[in-house]
C-alpha cells in the first residue's frame, strides 16, 4: 500500500534513483547514410545538409564528422548505397543490345526511386565499390557485343549520362507533384495548347508535328532514346571496322 504523501520517508529507506534515459544507439557511417537517404527520399537533394542529418539522428553535426569528412563524401556514400540496388544481367553476346536496354531501364529506375539524387552522380567518376561493380557490369555487356574497345569505353559515358539525366528530370517532376498535385499534367496540357495556338504560316513544321510532339509517355520516350543510342553505337563500331579494313587493304597494296 502506498504511504500517505504527508508521511515522511523513514531514514533507513533509500530513495530510488531516477531511471536513466535509454541510451542512444551509436552513430555509424551506415546510420548517417540511412538518415541522408531518408531526407533525400522525402524532400529531395536541396534539403540535405550535415546539420539536417544530425538533427534527424538527434545528435550534433560534430558527431557526424567522426565518420564522414563532409557533405561531398556523404553524397559519395549515398550514391554508392543506391548504386548497390542495381542488378545487371550476366553478359550475353547474342542479346547484348537487349541487355543494355534493360540495364539502362534499371539505372533510371533505381535513381528515380530516390527523387532527384541522380543530380549527385553528375561529374562523379565511379570509384566506390558498388559504382565500380555496376560499371564493370555495363562495360562487360558492351564488350560482349564485340564492340571495339574505344567504343565500349566512350559509350559508358553516354549511357550513364542519358540514364541519370532522365532519372533527374523525372525526380524533379515528382518533387513538383508533391508540392502541387497535378501540376505536371496541367503544364503539358498548357504547352500543348500553346503550340496549337501558334500561327502555322510562321511555324509550319512545329505545328504539323504537334500530335507526335505530345504523344508517348516518359517510359516510351526514354526507350526510344536508348534504342537510338544503341543503334548509333553499333553503327559507329561498324564504321570503325570498315575504315580499319580499308586502311589495312591500302597497306597491303602498298607492300
Amino acid at each position: 500500500m502506498a504511504e500517505a504523501p504527508d508521511i515522511p520517508t523513514p531514514s533507513w529507506r533509500t530513495a530510488r534513483k531516477p531511471a536513466r534515459p535509454p541510451r542512444k544507439p551509436p552513430i555509424s557511417a551506415e546510420a548517417i547514410v540511412d538518415a541522408a537517404l531518408a531526407i533525400i527520399d522525402a524532400e529531395g537533394m536541396d534539403a540535405l545538409s550535415m546539420r539536417r542529418v544530425a538533427q534527424k539522428l538527434d545528435t550534433g553535426a560534430a558527431t557526424l564528422y567522426a565518420h564522414v569528412r563532409n557533405k561531398e563524401e556523404l553524397l559519395d556514400l549515398v550514391v554508392d548505397r543506391v548504386t548497390g540496388e542495381l542488378d545487371l544481367p550476366e553478359p550475353d553476346p547474342g542479346t547484348w543490345d537487349r541487355q543494355m536496354l534493360e540495364g539502362m531501364r534499371r539505372i533510371r529506375g533505381v535513381y528515380m526511386a530516390h527523387r532527384d539524387l541522380a543530380k549527385a552522380s553528375f561529374g562523379r567518376i565511379p570509384t566506390s565499390p558498388n559504382a565500380l561493380r555496376s560499371s564493370e557490369g555495363m562495360l562487360a555487356i558492351l564488350k560482349a557485343g564485340g564492340l571495339p574497345d574505344r567504343v565500349v569505353a566512350w559509350s559508358a559515358d553516354l549511357i550513364a549520362l542519358y540514364a541519370t539525366s532522365s532519372a533527374y528530370e523525372q525526380g524533379m517532376l515528382a518533387l513538383r507533384e508533391d508540392q502541387d498535385p497535378g501540376a505536371t499534367q496541367r503544364y503539358f496540357e498548357q504547352v500543348g495548347a500553346f503550340f496549337a495556338s501558334l500561327p502555322p504560316e510562321r511555324f509550319p513544321t512545329l505545328t504539323s508535328l504537334l500530335p507526335a510532339l505530345m504523344e508517348g509517355d516518359d517510359n516510351e520516350r526514354y526507350d526510344f532514346g536508348v534504342e537510338v543510342i544503341l543503334l548509333g553505337i553499333q553503327a559507329y563500331a561498324d564504321r570503325m571496322r570498315d575504315r580499319q579494313a580499308e586502311a589495312d587493304g591500302e597497306d597491303d597494296a602498298a607492300d
